[in-house]
């Protein structure tokens, strides 16, 4: 019953079933919070009149009246969710308290100040979540009795001072005195708040409906500050930061619930609790043990002890970090807790970046600075570098530095390659910054719209401050936080945990899992994390080298065909060095290279800053520089396309000038011809990019087919990325051996999008506002880009029914991504090589609910 109970009402009344100590109380449904937010707030018929119906009946249980008489009934009235959502709700304790009342509780306790603190506390809580007082207001009347009475803590306030602490609460708010009113009021407070900014946030940041609404659960309330026999705390049955299995929690005595989170007192360890109230504690432990198994995972308990007698709030199942949650599932099957596939399961796949990149020791986390989007895990420390240049040359100089620049482009690849990680003002989370750093396993904070850049001071600003060159930053790409100075830094691992579970949900499994892959070292570190090859290599970052580009220029600014193959002839050798490399650390796995797809301005300089240089050339009269400078602008001129992402790339390059693709292949065929002569096992694979017409697949297909020659044979395949390739994948298939769908380009294809310019522009707002349920370029659009992606398979697979079909865009990393083309039918993903243990979780968890399903 959670979908009405929500998980705090379902724990207590399980709790209950249980024989486990719980106070008294009633559960109002998710249901009744969902018909008043879609009246306006307006209670359905009916309700009011059974909210007092189940007072009543506590009433009679307990032999108490809320808010009246000798014997004072007092409740809590707790929010709830479906899907624990911890301290994003609100929630009021000591409810049915009014000046009266406090003077019956002193009467019954025989404890003045512990009715005068319930009675503040009150009036505190109502006043700021139900009518809307700052906490401030409050926290200074507090400050200001402490202050007048010397005292340190709350604690150390007498009945008296509390008392002229609640007259000055008084004066403050309009608190109700009639119970029945307070109620109300209160449970409309905790409908409201599924609606407040803080909840919405966690909502979107965990995936978490926005239609479920909160239960609200009313309880008789139980007293941790009733005297010296009284405390409250929170236990965990295991580790939530290690996994550990050992006791874990806090409290505090003489306090109430809210006290052990709020940080206003230094909570003591659980352990301590065993000499302080020995018999509440060995009940706790043994509740503790007794919740784990039945629930079969570990508990996170909210406990008070009024007077020894333990009670028990809340349990629920932990929130935990990667590294616990790895450990806990992998001991819970080992123990025979939990089955194996239910190991799989229980471990969130976008957790696992946090244990594959460095990140910030908790120890040394302060307030950040700025915050932007967390567009590539993990953390980095260095100094400020304003251009690809400098942080290179810096970085040969043994300096560590945090690239920072108003985007990135292909030119900086060199800075990328040379810095600890990248902060840029514009982008998104699939912006050229975010997916090369993601690809290389960089951190990145991208789309930090108030940093401002000043390359001729050398300085940035940020969040206010200036920085120059000399300063350092730290940033952490998981949250997206940027930190001034540098913080310390915990290392990444992939522990025995982590690698227990890929094994086993590869043996779950139906999608197979490749890596994106451009490099030696990234093929290195793909095939250590589980990678069953390479699902895309992409040619145009081997161009982008210091000693390469130069030669590239030299091709594209050929005047002729000869000028052009002198040009690739000096290419050729480093593009078969590159292959043997990435071939022998893939031997006997596959490599699906991709030929040359960019646009060839991308290998020339900025239009703007050529212009520039030319500009100063002049004023220092005629010279060779000056020619060649000139040279290059027009060409840089001729080129330039205004909407170069659709323009001349892809295999329409390749049909331009046959040669770089001939070039290309024989590289190949020449590096697989060596690492078979060494021993190896290469077995490459060739991907024509951007095909939209059957015929450019078929002419690209001789040329490459004339190419190669009776030494090796490599299957030849295309990159469906645009919106015609999957509608006619029929037509398509016929010249391919393997199709393997570019989810980037298709997306930005199939939504008439540019990624880099609608993540900041307005993508974020979409999301916010609900007009879309995520970024379409982190997880698949699966009724637009997704049912594509079924038309092209069917197409292809009618066609050819044994075509083997893959993913190589950033969806490949994605979980949810990979639930759909699981279901799709797709034969693997492939990611970068940081996300292979995520994919590999993620597709194993994928096939398992899919069996599951009836």
């Amino acid at each position: 019953m959670r979908a009405l109970l929500g998980g705090k009402g379902t724990g207590l009344a399980e709790m209950v079933a249980l024989g486990v100590p719980v106070p008294d109380g009633f559960t109002v449904t998710t249901k009744a919070c969902v018909e008043a937010m879609r009246a306006d707030g307006t209670w359905p018929d009916g309700l009011w009149e059974e909210v007092c119906d189940h007072v009543a009946a506590l009433e009679r249980r307990t032999g108490r009246r809320l808010g009246a008489g000798d014997r004072p009934l007092l409740v809590a009235v707790r929010s709830g969710a479906v899907v624990s959502m911890p301290g994003m709700m609100d929630s009021i304790l000591n409810l049915g308290m009014s000046e009266p009342v406090a003077v019956a509780l002193a009467a019954e306790s025989g404890d003045e100040r512990f009715a005068w603190d319930s009675c503040r506390r009150f009036l505190q809580m109502f006043g700021e979540v139900v009518d809307g007082v700052p906490a401030d207001v409050f926290e200074r009347i507090i400050s200001r009795s402490k202050l007048d009475r010397g005292a340190r803590l709350d604690t150390d306030l007498t009945a008296a001072d509390l008392r002229a602490v609640v007259d000055a609460f008084r004066a403050e708010s309009m608190t109700p005195t009639d119970p029945y009113e307070q109620l109300r009021r209160a449970i409309d407070a905790v409908f409201r708040s599924w609606q407040n900014p803080r909840a919405r946030v966690y909502r979107r940041a965990h995936g978490i409906a926005d239609d479920l609404g909160t239960a609200v659960t009313v309880q008789q309330m139980v007293f941790g500050n009733l005297g010296d026999r009284s405390a409250t705390g929170v236990a965990f049955t295991r580790n939530p930061a290690t996994g550990a299995n050992e006791l874990y929690g806090e409290f505090l005595p003489k306090a109430q619930g809210e006290d052990v989170v709020a940080g206003t007192r230094t909570p003591q360890p659980l352990a301590a609790l065993s000499g302080v109230l020995p018999e509440a504690f060995a009940q706790l432990h043994g509740t503790m043990r007794a919740l784990e198994r039945h629930y079969r995972d570990v508990q996170d308990i909210e406990f008070t002890i009024e007077r020894g007698r333990l009670f028990l709030l809340q349990t629920r199942s932990a929130k935990r970090t990667a590294q616990a949650a790895t450990r806990i599932a992998r001991e819970l099957a080992e123990e025979g807790t939990i089955t194996r596939e239910e190991a799989i399961l229980r471990v969130d796949p976008g957790q696992l970046d946090h244990l594959l990149h460095p990140r910030i020791d908790d120890a040394s986390r302060g307030a950040a600075l700025a915050v932007g989007l967390n567009a590539s895990p993990g953390a980095a420390v260095g100094a400020v570098s304003l251009d690809a240049d400098d942080a290179v040359r810096r970085a040969r100089a043994g300096e560590a530095v945090v690239l920072v620049r108003w985007e990135t482009t292909p030119d900086d690849i060199g800075g990328v390659i040379a810095a600890q990680g990248v902060l840029t003002a514009h982008g998104g989370m699939t912006s050229h910054a975010a997916v090369v750093a993601r690809g290389m396993g960089k951190p990145c904070v991208a789309g930090l719209e108030d940093l401002q850049i000043d390359l001729d001071a050398r300085t940035i600003v940020l969040a206010g401050r200036v920085l120059t060159e000399a300063d350092i930053v730290t940033l952490d790409g998981a949250t997206g936080e940027v930190f001034v100075g540098a913080l310390a830094l915990a290392p990444a691992t992939v522990n025995e945990d982590l690698e227990t579970l890929c094994r086993w949900a590869d043996g779950a499994r139906i999608l197979g899992v490749r890596a994106n892959a451009d490099t030696p070292a990234d093929a290195v570190i793909a095939r250590r994390l589980g990678a069953e090859g390479i699902g895309l290599c992409r040619t145009e970052h081997m161009f982008m080298a210091d000693d390469r580009l130069p030669v590239v220029r030299e091709m594209i600014l050929a005047a002729d065909v000869r000028e052009r193959e002198r040009a690739l002839a000096r290419l050729e050798p480093m593009q078969r060095d590159d292959f043997i490399a990435i071939l022998t650390a893939m031997s006997g796995l596959p490599v699906t290279i991709r030929l040359l797809d960019p646009p060839l301005h991308e290998f020339l300089p900025d239009l703007v800053e050529q212009s520039l240089l030319v500009e100063r050339l002049q004023h220092g009269g005629p010279s060779a520089e000056l020619v060649r400078a000139e040279r290059l602008l027009g060409r840089v001129r001729r080129l330039r396309e205004s909407n170069p992402m659709l323009g001349t790339r892809g295999c329409r390059l390749g049909l331009l000038y046959p040669e770089i693709y001939a070039m290309q292949v024989r590289a190949i065929v020449d590096a697989t011809v060596a690492v078979r002569a060494r021993g190896g096992d290469p077995q490459p694979e060739i991907l024509v990019p951007l095909v939209g017409f059957a015929e450019e697949l078929v002419r690209m297909r001789d040329l490459v087919t004339g190419v190669v020659d009776e030494r090796i044979a490599v299957p030849i395949g295309t990159m469906i990325e645009l919106p015609r390739a999957a509608v006619c994948a029929d037509q398509i298939a016929p010249a391919a051996d393997f199709f393997s769908f570019g989810t980037n380009d298709l997306t930005q294809t199939t939504l008439g999008v540019s990624r880099d310019d609608a993540e900041g522009a307005f993508l974020a707002a979409y999301v916010q506002d609900g007009i879309v349920p995520a970024n379409p370029f982190s997880t698949i659009d699966v009724d637009g880009v997704g049912a594509l992606v079924r038309l092209g398979l069917e197409g292809g697979r009618r066609a050819r029914s044994a075509l083997r079909c893959g993913v190589c865009g950033e969806h490949g990393g994605d979980p949810a991504s990979i639930a759909f083309f699981h279901e799709a039918g797709l034969d693997y993903v492939s990611c970068s090589p940081y996300r292979v243990p995520i994919a590999r979780l993620a597709a194993a968890q994928a096939a398992l609910r899919a069996t599951a399903r009836p």
